[in-house]
Formats: structure tokens, C-alpha cells, sequence
């Protein structure tokens, strides 16, 4: 199943998307700048294979629900989302709230 909900965060709006597939769950929130992820997101490819793009996108280990993910430290994020001031260890709500 695929859940697709608006998700407003200190006034922001943003798209949360759960997708669940057999043992285990895929989890994004995003807007029209960026996104965080789960940790299904292979960051060092849009680093390295995808870096003409400039995908600005984190991941987040260990998390099995949204509210999880907006509250968990950021573990890698792409070279392109420094620009916003994200770096590794911050919380992915306050990653979201620098591009919205």
C-alpha cells in the first residue's frame, strides 16, 4: 500500500509519502526544492552519478514511520544540500525548514 499525505511542519507544507513494501517501509517527505528519505536513499549515487542534477536530499538510518524521519539526525546528506545549510547529524525537520 501507498499512503500520500499533505504534512505541515511549523507552518510549512510538505508531501509525506509511506510505501510499504514486504519487511520494511519506504518513507519520504518533500517539497518542490528537496527531500529526506529513509534509508533506502542511495545518496553516493546522486553524489557521484547524478551530480550534474544538484538532488538536494538526506537519509535518515532506523526510522519506520514519518513522524520518526522528521525527528531523526540526518546521516549523509548530498554535497548539494550544504548549499542550504544542511549538514550531517541535523534533524530532518529542521533539514525541511531550510528549503521551504
Amino acid at each position: 500500500m501507498m499512503t500520500v499525505n499533505p504534512l505541515e511542519v511549523d507552518g510549512m507544507y510538505f508531501t509525506a509519502i509511506t510505501v510499504e513494501l514486504p519487511k520494511t517501509n519506504l518513507l519520504v517527505i518533500s517539497n518542490e526544492v528537496g527531500y529526506i528519505m529513509c534509508g533506502a536513499l542511495d545518496v553516493d549515487v546522486l553524489n557521484e552519478v547524478l551530480k550534474d542534477r544538484n538532488v538536494i536530499a538526506g537519509r535518515a538510518l532506523g526510522v519506520k514511520t514519518i513522524d520518526q524521519l522528521l525527528h531523526a539526525p540526518l546521516e549523509k546528506i548530498t554535497d548539494a544540500s550544504r548549499e542550504y545549510g544542511w549538514e550531517p547529524g541535523m534533524i530532518g525537520k529542521d533539514a525541511l525548514l531550510k528549503i521551504s
